[in-house]
């Protein structure tokens, strides 16, 4: 996993938030960042390794031992200031996020080493957004598929599309021609990879790609190119109070289940298992 790996301040609102005045709320810090969730929540199934940057700080030293403490390998640059992310839940466990990166956009093009036994490379959408960071992701896709390894990347929120441009991130993600293009169906809408539940215009433009396309509670769409896309049932979840890592933990899963062998379908099955875990916690974490 090549990514951010920053600090969570996690706010549960209790109501609305009352503007100009206190709004009541319980407050949760977590060790954050997209691809740190997923190579923490794919630690337990398949052997991981977790790149990117920190500062040379407290904050930094303690994202670093708890994402160690999952049995994640972890490499990282030391420059900057650590992120942070402050994540506002509301009661239906939506999330509204406020991010500020900090050295996570600060990494570097990897050494070799770094690279050395790799099979597959997962990088979320975030990680093309700024520089250096945008330049050495690129790079590492690149070497791990020349290697013979498969890739993937991760759409990550319809706020950095936006921002990072539509045209554009389908033009990178037809350049790098990952394995999995993980998605959620605004993700998948905002793209043009999905209309009216149907493959949309942009589809063909990733003809080498399986596009797998989350929607909360309805099926899950595995779209495998030159076949018939299939939809994966989500089984029911008893308590859903917390959003956040909730893609991340099924990306971990359906990856993890893939590499060690499974098919597309028993894949998202997994994919969806590691998701429910933490749904009922605040931020990325299982409770």
């Amino acid at each position: 996993m090549l990514g951010d790996l920053v600090e969570d301040v996690v706010v549960w609102v209790d109501g609305p938030l009352r503007h100009g005045t206190d709004s009541a709320a319980r407050v949760f810090r977590r060790r954050g960042g997209s691809a740190a969730n997923v190579a923490a929540f794919a630690s337990g199934s398949h052997p991981v390794r977790f790149l990117g940057c920190v500062g040379p700080d407290p904050v930094g030293d303690s994202v670093v031992a708890e994402l160690g403490g999952h049995g994640v390998d972890v490499r990282v640059q030391r420059r900057g200031r650590t992120g942070s992310i402050v994540v506002l839940i509301d009661q239906d466990g939506e999330r509204t996020m406020l991010p500020d990166r900090g050295a996570a956009t600060m990494l570097e093009p990897v050494p070799e080493e770094w690279l050395d036994g790799l099979t597959h490379l997962h990088v979320p959408g975030y990680s093309f957004d700024g520089e250096p960071v945008g330049a050495a992701a690129v790079d590492a896709l690149d070497r791990v598929r020349r290697a013979g390894g498969t890739t993937s990347v991760d759409a990550s929120s319809t706020g950095m599309l936006e921002q990072y441009g539509r045209e554009r991130f389908l033009a990178l993600l037809a350049e790098l021609a990952p394995t999995f293009v993980f998605a959620n169906r605004s993700e998948a809408e905002c793209l043009g990879l999905l209309v009216d539940g149907l493959p949309g215009p942009a589809r063909a433009r990733l003809a080498a790609t399986t596009v797998v396309t989350k929607a909360g509670a309805e099926p899950t769409t595995v779209d495998v190119p030159g076949r018939a896309s299939f939809a994966v049932a989500v089984p029911p979840v008893a308590e859903v109070r917390d959003l956040t890592g909730a893609g991340d933990a099924f990306a971990a899963g359906f990856l993890a289940e893939y590499l060690e062998g499974a098919d597309l379908r028993r894949a998202a099955e997994a994919g969806h298992r590691s998701a429910a875990r933490v749904l009922a916690s605040p931020g990325a974490s299982v409770g």
